[in-house]
């Protein structure tokens, strides 16, 4: 595997947080089902990417200094 991506961008990472999360939100009343999870992560993975590109654009129309060496 030598493609890279950033942690926020990953299914398996939101996974797991959902579900450390899941039992921390059942103790506060709230039950998320094994779907409900898959489409929580699916939907995180979807948010992070979309603001992980919207700040990387930001950042280049922003910048007052070129990229290089």
């Amino acid at each position: 595997m030598l493609d890279f991506k950033p942690w926020y961008q990953s299914k398996t990472v939101w996974g797991a947080l959902i579900a450390i999360a899941s039992p921390l939100l059942r103790q506060a009343g709230l039950d998320l089902g094994d779907a409900d999870q898959a489409e929580l992560a699916d939907a995180l993975t979807l948010l992070a990417g979309t603001f992980g590109g919207l700040l990387a654009l930001y950042g280049r129309v922003t910048a007052t200094k070129s990229v290089g060496g």
